[in-house]
C-alpha cells in the first residue's frame, strides 16, 4: 500500500468516526403534547378565547391576550370589562416582568382612548394600576407609575380627586415604603397642574411639606424636583410664602443630591421670584452654593456648569457691577478647570481618570454656555473679557470640548458682529482640527459662520466682505482630511456645505483651488453619495462662476472626462450631473451645453448607461422649449426610435416602452398650474444667467477702457510739458469735462446700486428653488446684449439712463440671486469712474487736436 492510499483510508476512517458521533436532529420545535396544549377550539369567539387562554393557557398565550386587550375593548367594551379584565387582574398577581410591562402599556392605551372612557371602566382600570404600584420589582413599579402619570393628563378632575388623591394621602405617610413615598412625590407634582391654586394650597401643600422633611434623602430630593410644578400650580404669591422657604432649607441640606435638586429648581423658577427676593435671598444662596461646589469638588459641579448660563441671565437684571464681575470670573475658572497653560498651549494636569472625566464635562458644559455668557458680558467687552477663554475652549485638549465649541461657533459669530475678526484664528484652528468630529460639528452651520465671519457687520453686500488669512487653504485641507478618512458621510457633508463658497470667496479662488478637486472626486472616489454630492457642488460653482472662459472650460471638461469618458462609471456620473444641472440651470442653458452629449449616450456600449438614459428621457424632454428647440426634440425622438428598433437588452426594451408612454402623456397629465410655476422658475433662472453675462461684458469693457485711459493719461503728461501754449478754447473743454465728471459720478452711483442689488446668493445647493423672484422690466432686462450696448461711448446721458433702468429693474431683496459682483466690486467701481475720466480725457484730447489744427491753419 502506497503512502497516498494509506492517507486516503485514514481520512475515510475519520469520517466514519464522525458519523458515529452524530445525533438525530429534532425536526419540529414543539412536541405533539405541546402542540395539543397550545391548540384552541376554532369555534370560540374573541372574548371566549381570551378568557380560556387567561385561565388555562401558556404564558406566551396570556401575554398575547394582554397585548390585544385594547382591540378587544374597542370591539366589545362591555363584555371585555365584565369577563376579560377581571381575569387579567388575577393573572397579574403571579405574572412575570414581561407581562406586567405589557399590561401597563395596554391599560394606558385604553385610558387614552376617548371612546371607551366610561366612569365604571376607569375605576376598575385605576384600581389595577394603583394595586400594582407597590410591586416588589422596581422596573414593574416604575412602569405602572409612568402609566398612571400619563393617564392623569386625560382623566377628568373628579376622577383624579376620588381615585388618586384620596389613596395618595395614606401612601405618602412615613409608615409606607420608600418606593411608595417616592411615587407619591411624582404624583403630587403631576396633579398640581390639574387643579386651581386654592385646592393645591389646601389639599396638597401639607403633603408637600411632609415629604420635603422626610427622613430619607431620596424622598427629599424627589419632592424638591417637583416643587417647580407645585409653584406653577399655586402662583407667584404663594410661591414666595410657601415654596421659597422650603427651597432655601433644601439648598442647605446635608446631602449633595438634595442641594443639587434645590439649585436646579431655583434656576428653573427664577422668573417667578421678585427682584427683591433675587437680591436678598437667591443671590447669596447661589454664590455660597457655587463657592462650596468649587472648593469641595463635589459631583454637583457638573450640573452647576450646565445651568450656569441660564442662572446668570435669570439674575443679571439684579446684579451690581461687582456681582456681575464675580459671576464672570467664576465662569472663567470653570472653563479652565483641570488645565494648566504652558507656552500658549492647554494641557491636562494629570488628575485621576474619574476626576479628569468630570472636569472634561464641566469644560464641555462651559463651551455649551459660551454664547449665553457673551451676551451676559456684553459683546463689546469680548476682546478683553472672554477672548482668552474662548481661545482656550477652542484649543482644549479634549475632543468633546472642541466639538461643543464648534457646534456653537456660529452663535458666537452672530453675537460679535463688528468684532468678529477677533475669532478668525479660532475658525481656522477648528477647520484644521485633528478630529473629524470637530469638523463635522463645524460643518453643520458652515454657511452662516463663513458669511458672518467674512463681513464687516454692515450688511451682506459683496463690498462689505473681508478676507480671512488662510481661509481657503484651511477649507481645502479640511476637505482633504475628510476624504482620506474612512468616514464617507462626513466627507459628503463637507462637500454639501462647500456649495456656499460662492457667497464667501471669489470665483478665481474657487476655480483654482476647488474645481479640479471636485473633478478628481467625481472620477476617482469609490463612494457613490460622495461622487454625487461633489457633482452637485461642482454645478453650483459653475452656476455662479463669472468668467465665460472658465465656464466654457469647465463644461468642456465635464463632457470630455465624464460624458465621453473611457469608464462607463464616469458616463453614469455625467447623467447624474445632468439631473443636477436641470435643477440649477435654465432650460435653454441646459439644452445648449448638456443635452446633446447626454442623448449621444444612446449609442453607449454598456447597458447600464443606456438603461439610465431611458429613465431620464422624460426629464430631458421637459427641458426642450418649442419651437426654438425643435431640432433637439427631433434628436430626442430619434434617440427613442433607436432604442425601440435596435436595442437587444430586454430590461432596456421594457423600460423604453414604458418611457414612450410617459413621453406621450407628459403634456396631458401635468396640471397647468404646476407647468406655469415651472415656466416662471425657468424664466427667473434665465434672467439671472443673462444678468451674469451682462455684468461680465460690462467689466470687460471697463477693463479695456482703463487701458485706453492709461494711454491717454501718458499722452496728456507728455503734452503738458513746459513751453507748450494752451489755447483759449481749453476753457470750454474744461467746462465740458466738469459736466462729464458729474455724469460719470451718476454712472458710478447707478452701477454701484446695481452691484449691491445683485450681491445676494443662494442659501444651499438647491439655491434656485427659492420662492422669491427677480422682478425685471421687459424693457432693458438684458442691456448688455441689446441695442443700448451699441450706443456711442461718449453718450453719457443715454448710458446713465441705461444703467439706472437696469439697476431699478432688479429687486434688491431677492434671496436667490447669483453672485455677480464679488471681490472685484471695488475695482469695478474704479473702472466705472475711470470710464467717466476716460470720456473726459477723450474730449480734452479731441479739443486739443481741433485747436492745434486751427492754429496751423492761421499760421498758413
Amino acid at each position: 500500500m502506497t503512502l497516498n492510499q494509506s492517507s486516503l483510508f485514514g481520512q475515510i476512517d475519520d469520517l466514519q468516526d464522525l458519523a458515529i458521533i452524530e445525533r438525530p436532529v429534532r425536526r419540529s420545535l414543539k412536541t405533539a403534547e405541546e402542540i395539543e396544549k397550545l391548540t384552541v377550539d376554532e369555534d370560540l369567539n374573541d372574548i371566549e378565547r381570551a378568557v380560556y387562554l387567561l385561565s388555562s393557557g401558556q404564558d406566551v398565550q396570556r401575554a398575547s391576550v394582554v397585548i390585544s386587550l385594547p382591540s378587544l375593548v374597542r370591539q366589545n367594551p362591555a363584555e371585555t370589562f365584565r369577563r376579560v379584565v377581571p381575569k387579567v387582574r388575577e393573572v397579574l398577581h403571579v405574572a412575570g416582568v414581561e407581562m406586567q410591562l405589557a399590561a401597563a402599556g395596554s391599560f394606558l392605551t385604553i385610558l387614552q382612548d376617548d371612546l371607551i372612557l366610561i366612569q365604571t371602566h376607569t375605576h376598575s382600570i385605576l384600581q389595577i394600576i394603583l394595586l400594582n404600584l407597590d410591586h416588589r420589582d422596581a422596573v414593574v413599579c416604575n412602569a405602572w407609575l409612568e402609566t398612571l402619570l400619563s393617564a392623569i393628563d386625560v382623566l377628568p378632575k373628579e376622577t383624579i380627586r376620588q381615585e388618586i388623591l384620596h389613596p395618595l394621602v395614606s401612601k405618602a405617610q412615613l409608615s409606607q415604603t420608600l418606593q411608595s413615598r417616592l411615587a407619591s412625590c411624582r404624583i403630587l407634582g403631576k396633579v398640581a397642574g390639574k387643579f386651581e391654586s386654592q385646592i393645591v394650597k389646601k389639599d396638597l401643600l401639607p403633603l408637600v411639606r411632609s415629604l420635603c422633611q422626610d427622613v430619607e434623602y431620596e424622598v427629599r430630593s424627589c419632592m424638591c424636583r417637583q416643587l417647580e410644578n407645585i409653584a406653577r400650580g399655586i402662583g407667584a404669591d404663594h410661591t414666595k410664602a410657601v415654596v421659597l422657604p422650603e427651597l432655601v432649607e433644601l439648598a442647605r441640606d446635608e446631602e449633595s443630591t438634595v442641594r443639587l435638586a434645590a439649585f436646579e429648581t431655583i434656576v428653573n423658577l427664577l422668573e417667578m421670584f421678585e427682584s427683591d427676593d433675587k437680591t436678598r435671598v437667591i443671590f447669596p444662596l447661589v454664590k455660597t452654593f457655587c463657592e462650596k461646589c468649587f472648593k469641595a469638588d463635589e459631583a454637583v459641579l457638573t450640573s452647576l456648569s450646565f445651568q450656569y448660563g441660564k442662572l446668570c441671565h435669570g439674575l443679571s437684571g439684579n446684579f451690581t457691577e461687582e456681582q456681575h464681575l464675580w459671576f464672570l470670573e467664576f465662569y472663567k475658572k470653570l472653563c479652565v478647570l483641570g488645565l494648566h497653560h504652558e507656552n500658549g498651549h492647554c494641557e491636562s494636569q494629570g488628575y485621576p481618570l474619574e476626576l479628569e472625566k468630570k472636569y472634561e464635562t464641566v469644560r464641555k458644559n462651559c463651551a455649551y454656555n459660551f454664547p449665553a455668557m457673551v451676551l451676559f458680558a456684553d459683546p463689546k467687552t469680548f476682546p478683553s473679557e472672554l477672548y482668552p477663554t474662548f481661545s482656550s475652549l477652542c484649543h482644549d485638549p479634549e475632543i468633546s470640548v472642541r466639538h461643543t465649541s464648534a457646534s456653537g461657533f456660529h452663535e458666537v459669530v452672530k453675537l460679535l458682529g463688528p468684532n468678529v475678526h477677533y475669532i478668525h484664528k479660532e475658525l481656522i484652528a477648528l477647520l484644521q482640527d485633528d478630529s473629524l468630529e470637530v469638523l463635522d460639528a463645524l460643518m453643520n452651520n458652515l454657511q452662516e459662520t463663513l458669511e458672518l465671519a467674512t463681513s464687516r457687520g454692515e450688511g451682506s453686500a459683496s463690498e462689505n466682505k473681508v478676507s480671512i488669512p488662510d481661509l481657503v487653504p484651511a477649507l481645502a485641507a479640511a476637505e482633504q482630511k475628510a476624504a482620506t478618512s474612512l468616514k464617507w458621510r462626513i466627507h459628503e457633508k463637507v462637500l454639501q456645505k462647500y456649495s456656499c463658497l460662492p457667497r464667501v470667496i471669489s470665483g478665481d479662488q474657487i476655480y483654482f483651488r476647488f474645481l479640479q478637486r471636485m473633478f478628481t472626486i467625481i472620477t476617482t472616489n469609490n463612494v457613490l453619495p460622495v461622487q454625487r454630492e461633489s457633482a452637485r457642488t461642482l454645478c453650483v460653482f459653475l452656476r455662479y462662476n463669472r468668467k465665460q472662459e472658465q465656464r466654457q472650460e469647465i463644461i468642456n471638461k465635464l463632457v470630455d472626462q465624464l460624458g465621453q469618458g473611457r469608464s462607463y462609471w464616469n458616463r453614469l456620473r455625467y447623467l447624474d450631473l445632468c439631473e443636477i444641472a436641470m435643477e440649477l440651470f435654465s432650460k435653454s442653458y441646459f439644452c445648449k451645453y448638456f443635452l446633446v452629449p447626454a442623448l449621444e449616450l444612446v449609442n453607449d456600449p454598456v447597458a447600464n448607461v443606456r438603461y439610465k438614459l431611458c429613465h431620464m428621457l422624460p426629464k430631458l424632454k421637459s427641458t426642450i422649449k418649442l419651437p426654438t428647440d425643435k431640432h433637439l426634440l427631433q434628436q430626442l425622438e430619434f434617440c427613442v426610435r433607436k432604442l425601440l428598433c435596435r436595442e437587444k437588452d430586454k430590461d432596456i426594451m421594457a423600460i423604453a416602452r414604458k418611457t414612450v408612454l410617459e413621453l406621450d402623456k407628459m403634456d396631458i397629465t401635468e396640471p397647468y398650474q404646476k407647468r406655469h410655476e415651472k415656466d416662471l422658475l425657468d424664466q427667473k433662472k434665465e434672467k439671472e444667467e443673462n444678468l451674469l453675462l451682462e455684468m461680465e461684458q460690462l467689466e470687460r469693457q471697463q477693463s479695456e477702457g482703463k487701458l485706453t485711459t492709461e494711454k491717454h493719461a501718458d499722452k496728456k503728461r507728455r503734452d503738458s510739458k513746459p513751453g507748450l501754449s494752451v489755447p483759449k478754447n481749453m476753457a470750454v473743454s474744461n467746462s465740458g469735462s466738469n459736466t462729464t465728471t458729474s455724469v460719470g459720478k451718476e454712472i458710478k452711483k447707478t452701477k454701484l446700486a446695481r452691484s449691491r442689488s445683485l450681491s445676494s446668493h443662494p442659501s444651499s445647493s438647491k439655491m434656485v428653488n427659492s420662492d422669491k423672484h427677480i422682478k425685471i422690466k421687459e424693457s432693458g432686462s438684458c442691456p448688455g446684449t441689446g441695442k443700448s450696448s451699441l450706443l456711442p461711448i461718449n453718450d453719457d446721458v443715454i448710458r446713465t439712463h441705461h444703467f439706472s433702468a437696469a439697476s431699478t429693474s432688479v429687486s434688491p431683496s431677492t434671496s436667490s440671486m447669483p453672485v455677480l459682483i464679488r471681490s472685484n466690486t471695488i475695482n469695478t467701481v474704479d473702472h466705472r469712474s475711470n470710464g467717466s475720466k476716460d470720456t473726459q480725457s477723450r474730449k480734452i484730447t479731441m479739443q486739443r487736436k481741433s485747436n492745434s489744427f486751427g492754429m496751423q491753419a492761421g499760421r498758413e
